[in-house]
């Protein structure tokens, strides 16, 4: 069994050491740990999700959950005694009450799936009470906060995994097995995002019809509660992971690569307001809302090996969903909208084929095992090989395969973009959270190190 003290005397070895050393698990399954010990703080939509995938698991233990709205709580427990699960301790008295959660000897991880202003503070503090974290995205919302994911993993020890599920996604596994083959030859271009319509979900009362609601904030549920008041006071991409994690990974971004600089730009800013009047009428008091974040946000990164990434934030005009990939090299280029593929020398001469029959050729070797597990484990599931990297790296207390390196480094685009915009495009140099060791510091073997 792990008690606290024994995470922290088994982590001593990792801190600054660990940048480099290559990743020792993607996805592992049946190791012989005991059960995982595992404890919610913030069981939401995001962290119910997690909850029924591991209660699925017979090497999870769930231990303890925290949320302070009794509701979640309750929905919480019902699904734990549903699943046979003994009932955890329940902690929600107050927003500092997870603290207490955190001195439990029987918890010897974390996921944490709660509004972002809380995300950095409860990981470091997970991690200085010696429970292996893991954060939903973004991970943090300064640079500053950055730092401290880094600070804190380096000074204790302790492991923090981000848990960016789109990494996990079966196209994005696959294009990132023809990268490794060199399908597409030196990478030279990327392209990413968040692309989806969330007018509904940033304007939503719960009380008027789906995708009618106008109200956020204290009137607002679920995200509208906490999501939207980032809008009204930020202009910048505030959640850039979902899109520029798979591309970091698949150019080893703080792993023999890293994010050298930043430029971003907006868009006015209208469809909140729009919606607001559309549905709400325009003497609706949220009408006069001065909604400062623009409605489409493009930042282009450069890499220190010659690669430029563009990354877009569009979540308030009308669209269908897109994370918007593109993955460019000097041999050929995948992009998702359209699922189109060009391989020089195999396709047609400038002409696209579809991408289903190379995806299906490349399927990766985690898909191929446990594909079937996945079924109807969230987001098409990706949810389950997320959670299933998190416990087997936590059940081994062993390097995560997105680090907090990485959390930092996807990130710092939410600050960086801010100061870009704020001063009319000008470019933004990213910090270098590795401290150099990113030269050092070797890829991540997706294939060898899945087993």
């Amino acid at each position: 069994m792990n008690t606290r003290r024994s995470f922290i005397k088994k982590s001593a070895i990792a801190g600054v050491g660990i940048a480099t050393l290559p990743n020792l698990t993607f996805g592992l399954s049946g190791s012989n740990a005991e059960k995982l010990k595992l404890a919610f703080i913030g069981v939401g939509l995001r962290g119910t999700n997690h909850l029924n995938n591991a209660l699925h698991r017979k090497d999870v233990e769930i231990t303890a959950i925290c949320d302070i709205d009794p509701n979640r709580i309750s929905i919480a427990l019902d699904k734990i005694e549903k699943a046979g699960h003994k009932k955890p301790e329940v902690f929600g008295s107050n927003e500092l009450d997870y603290r207490n959660l955190l001195e439990l000897k029987n918890v010897d991880a974390v996921i944490i799936a709660t509004p972002w202003l809380w995300h950095t503070r409860m990981a470091k503090d997970a991690m200085l009470a010696g429970k292996y974290a893991g954060l939903e995205v973004s991970a943090a919302n300064t640079l500053e906060e950055c730092w401290d994911l880094v600070n804190t993993h380096e000074h204790t020890g302790t492991h923090m995994m981000i848990l960016e599920n789109v990494n996990y996604r079966r196209d994005v596994l696959a294009v990132l097995n023809m990268v490794k083959q060199n399908v597409f030859g030196e990478l030279v271009h990327f392209r990413c995002g968040y692309q989806h319509d969330l007018r509904f979900v940033m304007l939503n009362d719960g009380k008027t019809a789906y995708g009618e609601g106008v109200e956020f904030g204290e009137k607002g549920i679920s995200e509208s509660v906490w999501r939207t008041q980032h809008s009204v006071l930020r202009n910048a991409d505030v959640y850039p992971t979902h899109g520029v994690g798979p591309m970091a990974t698949m150019c080893d971004i703080n792993r023999g690569n890293r994010f050298l600089s930043l430029t971003s730009h907006a868009t006015k800013s209208r469809g909140l307001h729009n919606y607001i009047v559309d549905h709400g009428g325009k003497d609706h008091p949220n009408a006069k809302v001065n909604f400062k974040m623009g409605d489409v946000i493009t930042s282009t990164i450069e890499t220190a090996n010659g690669e430029t990434i563009i990354v877009t934030h569009d979540v308030s005009l009308p669209r269908p969903y897109s994370l918007g990939f593109r993955v460019q090299g000097t041999k050929g280029l995948w992009e998702k909208d359209g699922d189109r593929i060009y391989i020089e020398g195999q396709s047609k001469p400038h002409h696209w084929d579809e991408s289903k029959a190379w995806l299906e050729k490349y399927d990766h070797p985690l898909w191929k095992k446990y594909g079937e597990l996945a079924t109807g484990a969230g987001h098409g599931g990706m949810d389950f090989f997320v959670l299933q990297a998190f416990v087997e790296s936590a059940k081994q207390n062993i390097a995560p395969p997105l680090d907090a390196y990485d959390a930092a480094a996807w990130s710092a685009i939410t600050p960086l973009s801010e100061a870009s915009i704020e001063n009319n495009g000008e470019p933004q140099d990213f910090p270098d959270f590795t401290r150099g060791m990113w030269i050092k510091r070797q890829p991540y073997n997706w294939i060898k190190d899945s087993y």
